[in-house]
């Protein structure tokens, strides 16, 4: 017993220096002492002469740094410069760009809350608010969505002109320039109120405050195109779009065939240096309106016209419409969410020098170039967009479950729909938490190149959950398309947003993990740039100090995984009040699992790990959902910790634990070494996996919460567009809620008596008369049932046409066009 007792305690003193991260003196100090202590105390005299023998033979060589360099260091620095696969210039770019905000914390595997939490809190100025309250609120009251998508497959002329007018393609641009210069956050806002009316306004109003030419011009340009452009941009004198995607280069931006070289030509009498270009473009939003056209392409220099270099590499320019050769092709018609998309070609356009953004100099910057703008610009277009699409359905589908009635029942009650409105509370709560959380970054000054990729592809795939709940809740009400249909659009053009800015297949199993994994760990970074230093004696001491704060890293999260594991994640730092401190340890919990799972992928399978995709998307998954919760839990802090909120933030954050859990165990289950596997299973999962889905009760909260008027729900639909006016159906039901909702007592009155045969009349007005004379409701009972049975019924019904009313009228007007020619 005294010899397992000195062993446990030399453990437990080693363990213990790992769970806290303590410095290697440290813990050779600690493990001594305690060892020699517990020795004493035991009587186990030999046991302890032995341990400290061991502990002695491992200190001293690593506490001595010149050993430490020369006998181990030196060795693994040559191993390590052989077996790490070299970066090509564009994946360098990539890592380059960009800043690593919170989730690097979360890939430490022990997150500082109190980081989190010191952020402020993000908030509208008076302006911006003014502004959401003003021109957007106006806007919204402008867009028929019916007109939009059948009838015109564009924006009526007075929104294009209201939209000009008031500088909505102007938010990102500063006022110096005639912009509106708002936040990110005001960005998002201004996005999210207009998706919840029309995807299509939302889109166009998206692009130009996007990655496009205002956002490079304001990063890249030269004080010449800034005073040119911006003020033009901003009054939308000049319509933008960016041509990137084409034929042959949709994803793998970096291979574009579109090319152009440098040359010389005679332009009005003068020899002017400029390009030859050659390129192919598609889906490209807003060309067929647009006067000024950016342009992604690879720029050669075989006269060495520029330098010494024949390939400059991917460039950037920007062309008028009016240039010789550029051709705008026919609009591509994509999913009947008519915004303004595009081919764009050329064919030996001349353009000269001072087309290239930047001018001559930025030649071959392009990819850096896009690379930074588009983290910006994917953190604020389609997480806005999809969570303005997602606060509606909420709006609409809660509403219409507590109108809709069936088997004398609304169907909310229904169990089945309860579990669908479960779902859509809970994915809001936490896409738009995950949508504050990105804007918020932006603002604070960051380029949230790994949070834009989670945000983009978790905000658009459950925008896509979303919309096929709330299809399935309003049933035949949201399949027969018309006016009276406010779901049927948003659910067909949900694919719209998952395939842009980066297919989310892609997006998921390439950018999220495999930007994270080597920009957020805390030493894989500074080991592969050690190898790039020239002297060889900093190299070395770089490369050890990376090294062994790497090994300690590593021993740390193995530690700290198990042990969180053992004891359910019951111990450790917290924050946050009593309700939330225990989702601070969860998250402890496997933030520490995914930072050993991701050092120990990388460690065994090196380079292989980037084509091993469903590896990556899994670990990329676990740093998704971490991220999403973390951001929730600061929402909760920021609203000043709502006890009204928590049934949706419950929802919310154990659908994220069990999605976590469930990518951790397909990434463990698969990996190809299986003793590698088996041993983090252990460390991981010392007790199985103990994450549940969200439970029946909480889903029952939370369906109760989207169907009745309430704080939570207010804040559930904050921004967007509520008005009751008469192109706002979801408006108008929402202002009926309340009566339908107080109706409900006086209906089960009135449907016991009908059902005691107290009433002669087979019409529903007549034996609400009967029950008035009756005395089984009175007079001001009867006026509610009346008013909320003509208001629910304008709800539910749906719209039928005459064949030629389905026809657009671009179609009725070639039809008359070919009927006058006869």
């Amino acid at each position: 017993m005294s010899v397992l007792l000195t062993v446990l305690a030399a453990l437990i003193a080693t363990g213990a220096s790992a769970y806290h991260r303590s410095s290697l003196r440290t813990w050779a100090i600690a493990t001594i002492v305690t060892t020699l202590a517990v020795g004493v105390l035991a009587r186990a005299p030999i046991t302890t002469v032995i341990l400290l023998m061991i502990e002695v033979l491992i200190a001293v060589p690593l506490l001595n740094l010149a050993f430490r360099r020369k006998q181990i260091s030196a060795p693994l620095l040559k191993v390590f410069a052989k077996v790490t696969p070299k970066l090509s210039d564009t994946e360098q770019t990539a890592l380059e760009a960009g800043t690593v905000g919170f989730e690097g914390e979360l890939f430490s595997g022990k997150p500082d809350w109190h980081e989190l939490l010191k952020q402020p809190r993000p908030e509208l100025s008076v302006e911006e608010k003014a502004f959401l309250d003003g021109p957007v609120e106006q806007l919204c009251g402008m867009l028929d969505d019916w007109q939009i998508t059948h009838e015109l497959a564009d924006l009526p002329p007075e929104v294009w002109d209201f939209i000009k007018k008031h500088k909505f393609f102007g938010m990102i641009i500063p006022k110096q320039y005639g912009g509106l210069g708002f936040s990110a956050l005001a960005h998002s806002a201004v996005l999210q109120k207009l998706a919840s009316m029309s995807a299509t306004a939302a889109s166009t109003v998206a692009v130009p405050n996007s990655l496009g030419p205002a956002e490079l011009l304001l990063h890249y340009g030269s004080d010449e195109q800034k005073n040119y452009y911006l003020p033009r941009l901003a009054l939308g004198e000049e319509i933008p779009c960016f041509a990137l995607t084409g034929p042959y280069a949709g994803s793998d931006a970096t291979s574009i065939p579109d090319y152009g070289v440098v040359c010389k030509q005679v332009v009005d009498g003068v020899e002017t240096l400029g390009m030859r270009l050659n390129f192919d473009k598609r889906y490209i939003t807003l060309a067929p309106v647009a006067t000024v056209v950016g342009l992604a392409f690879r720029l050669y220099d075989p006269d060495h016209l520029l330098g010494d270099k024949d390939d400059l590499g991917i460039t950037l320019a920007l062309l008028p419409r009016s240039t010789p050769g550029l051709e705008i092709g026919r609009r591509h018609f994509p999913l009947n969410v008519p915004f303004q998309n595009g081919p764009v070609r050329g064919k030996d356009v001349f353009a000269p020098m001072s087309t290239l953004i930047g001018g001559p100099h930025m030649a071959g910057h392009g990819w850096r170039m896009l690379v930074e703008c588009l983290s910006v610009g994917r953190a604020i277009s389609l997480p806005s967009n999809a969570t303005g699409g997602v606060r509606m359905a909420v709006a609409g589908t809660g509403a219409y479950a507590r109108m809709r009635k069936q088997f004398g029942l609304a169907v909310a009650r229904f169990e089945g729909v309860e579990e669908a409105l479960a779902r859509i509370g809970g994915l809001t709560y936490a896409t738009a938490a995950l949508s504050r959380a990105t804007a918020a970054a932006v603002d604070r000054g960051e380029k949230p190149a790994v949070p834009s990729a989670i945000a983009k592809y978790h905000a658009t795939e459950w925008g896509r959950a979303v919309a096929g709940d709330a299809m399935d809740v309003h049933g035949g009400k949201a399949v027969q398309l018309g006016p009276k249909n406010y779901a049927g659009r948003a659910w067909q053009g949900v694919p719209i947003a998952i395939t842009v800015e980066g297919a989310n297949i892609m997006t998921r199993s390439l950018m999220i993990f495999g930007q994270g994994a080597i920009r957020c760990h805390p030493y894989v970074l500074k080991e592969m740039q050690a190898l790039s230093i020239e002297d060889y004696s900093e190299r070395l001491k770089a490369f050890d100090r990376a090294l062994f704060g790497h090994l300690g890293f590593g021993v740390s999260n193995a530690v700290r995984s198990l042990a969180l594991g053992i004891t359910g994640a019951r111990i450790g730092d917290s924050a946050g009040d009593a309700y939330v401190r225990r989702y601070y340890r969860k998250l402890n919990r496997y933030s520490s699992a995914l930072a050993l799972c991701a050092d120990t992928f990388m460690g065994v399978l090196g380079g292989k790990l980037k084509f091993k995709e469903k590896l990556s998307a899994r670990l990329g998954d676990v740093l998704s959902y971490l991220y999403i919760a973390s951001a929730m839990l600061k929402r909760y802090e920021d609203t000043g910790r709502p006890e009204a909120d928590r049934p949706l933030l419950a929802w919310a954050f154990h659908e994220c634990m069990w999605r976590t859990q469930m990518a951790l165990d397909g990434a463990i289950r698969n990996f190809p070494v299986r003793p590698v596997s088996w041993l983090l299973r252990a460390l991981v999962f010392p007790f199985g996996r103990r994450e549940v889905p969200p439970s029946d009760r909480l889903g029952r909260r939370v369906a109760a919460i989207i169907t009745a008027p309430g704080e939570a729900r207010d804040r559930l639909l904050e921004w967007a567009y509520l008005t009751p006016t008469s192109n706002n159906t979801v408006g108008r039901m929402n202002e009926l809620l309340p009566d339908v909702i107080a109706a409900e007592p006086v209906e089960r009155k009135f449907l016991k008596a009908q059902k005691a045969g107290q009433f002669k009349s087979h019409d529903y007005l007549g034996q609400l008369d009967e029950a008035m004379r009756s005395g089984v409701i009175d007079s001001s009972e009867a006026a509610l049932l009346r008013r909320v049975r003509e208001g629910v019924f304008e709800f539910i019904s749906v719209d039928d046409f005459d064949p030629a009313e389905l026809q657009s009228a671009v179609t009725r007007k070639h039809a008359k066009k070919l009927a006058d020619a006869a």
